[in-house]
């Protein structure tokens, strides 16, 4: 199951995440699924640390 998420980036945000999308040869959304998900991931391992 998907969820669909509108984003607002700046337009040098966005120019820039196009960039690195196509430097990785990754569609926008697939880049940006992988970055958020490395988020996440560190996010709960910092989590479980702290605790």
């Amino acid at each position: 199951m998907t969820k669909h998420v509108n984003l607002r980036l700046p337009d040098d945000v966005h120019e820039m995440a196009v960039a690195a999308a196509a430097a990785d040869d990754r569609s926008l959304n697939s880049w940006l699924i992988a970055v958020v998900r490395r988020a996440a991931e560190r996010g709960e391992r910092r989590s479980a640390q702290e605790a």
